[in-house]
């Protein structure tokens, strides 16, 4: 075999391997940065980073540990320079007076990012790789896991979300077995505190009721606060990235859309999609013209037959990673 067929040879192996674990390390790198836009930036420099070490891969792991290992290192190093995403109700007390003035859009927070669950679609990934890798990614654990610092961060993500033994963890950080353990007993203690159940870490979201989202929407494009309010829990939420106000509470979150949002009827449209492994919508707003404009994704976070969480992100430019166009005509 001449050299250039034994390149071909080794950029076809690694292309294969690529292509089996791009969706879960994905996942992975947004776990830690919270954002889609970023993590797709850290997990392209970790591949090009593993394609250069590629042929010095000795095997004394598995090639996903290898990866794996890459891929956080390479997020580390970028959480150094940049802060972390929070939601609205990350930085302070729900808004008290929904009639009262909303403060504007703050563009100076790096808000938290949805994740669309299209980018766990692959041929490659077989059906327990794809449940693994939507395991932690609910929009509620992962704004919990923005909470820790970013050691805690990465070492609950690995022991708690990823399964990792602590040996594992404590080579990939160059940190001893004790410090790994440390770190996670403080990260669960923190994530307790946030409401995060242990089993919301490590399991994907549980399916939401259909007849329940398809009365949202219709709520929605309809302008009916009252059949919305009928469909959360008392203590829902409702968040609006840029935005940094928030409500907590059925009279609070009906007053807000009533008298601000759902006026009037028409005004929105709702095409389903899906984030966090929670249903969501891409949301167009009507114009003048006639046509309906990107306005946000809306994610929708349930518990049995009712709403507890409502999160707006006011971001067209989100759009394209839900593979929605710009605008809907007519």
């Amino acid at each position: 075999m001449t050299a250039m067929t034994q390149a071909d040879a080794s950029s076809a192996e690694f292309s294969l391997l690529v292509d089996r674990y791009r969706p879960e390390l994905l996942a992975h790198c947004y776990r830690l940065l919270g954002s889609v836009h970023d993590a797709e930036d850290a997990l392209q420099e970790a591949l090009v980073r593993a394609w250069r070490g590629y042929e010095a891969f000795e095997g004394r792991s598995t090639a996903r540990t290898w990866l794996y290992r890459i891929a956080t290192n390479t997020c580390l190093r970028l959480l150094e320079q940049r802060n972390r995403r929070p939601l609205p109700s990350g930085l302070g007390a729900p808004s008290g007076n929904p009639d009262g003035p909303v403060p504007g859009p703050v563009r100076s927070v790096p808000w938290l990012e949805p994740f669309p669950d299209a980018l766990l679609s692959s041929a490659a990934l077989d059906p327990a790789a794809v449940i693994g890798a939507r395991s932690g990614l609910r929009l509620t654990v992962v704004a919990a896991l923005q909470q820790l610092p970013v050691r805690q961060r990465t070492v609950f993500i690995l022991r708690d979300v990823l399964g990792w033994r602590a040996a594992e963890v404590a080579s990939l950080l160059d940190a001893s077995v004790i410090a790994v353990n440390s770190a996670l007993q403080r990260a669960r203690e923190q994530v307790r505190e946030l409401s995060i159940r242990p089993e919301d870490a490590r399991e994907p979201a549980a399916r939401a009721d259909q007849v329940l989202v398809d009365r949202y929407a219709k709520a929605i494009e309809e302008a009916d606060a009252a059949a919305l309010v009928a469909l959360l829990s008392e203590d829902a939420t409702f968040e609006m990235p840029p935005m940094p106000a928030w409500f907590r509470g059925r009279p609070a979150i009906g007053r807000f859309f009533e008298t601000r949002i759902l006026t009037p009827p028409g005004k929105f449209t709702l095409l389903k999609v899906a984030a966090n492994g929670q249903p969501a919508f891409a949301v167009y707003r009507r114009a003048d013209d006639g046509t309906r404009r990107a306005h946000g994704i809306q994610v929708l976070t349930t518990t049995g037959p009712r709403i507890t969480g409502i999160t707006a992100f006011l971001d067209p430019s989100l759009f394209p990673l839900f593979g929605q166009p710009p605008a809907l005509s007519g």
